[in-house]
């Protein structure tokens, strides 16, 4: 009976393990994500005012 109390514990702490190491690579590539939508934002062309893209053309 304390075998499987003690392994069923080491299997919980493994799986709470397994996930704050998955939440934090996310949260990490998240990051990333948002720092290079940025960039490419700030590269695009400044469209003056009052024009438009013509998309039909």
């Amino acid at each position: 009976m304390m075998e499987a109390i003690a392994s069923a514990a080491m299997n919980m702490q493994a799986a709470q393990l397994s996930v704050n190491y998955s939440m934090a690579i996310e949260r990490k590539v998240m990051d990333t994500q948002e720092m290079a939508a940025q960039e490419l934002l700030q590269m695009l062309p400044d469209i003056p005012r009052g024009q438009f893209i013509d998309t039909y053309a």
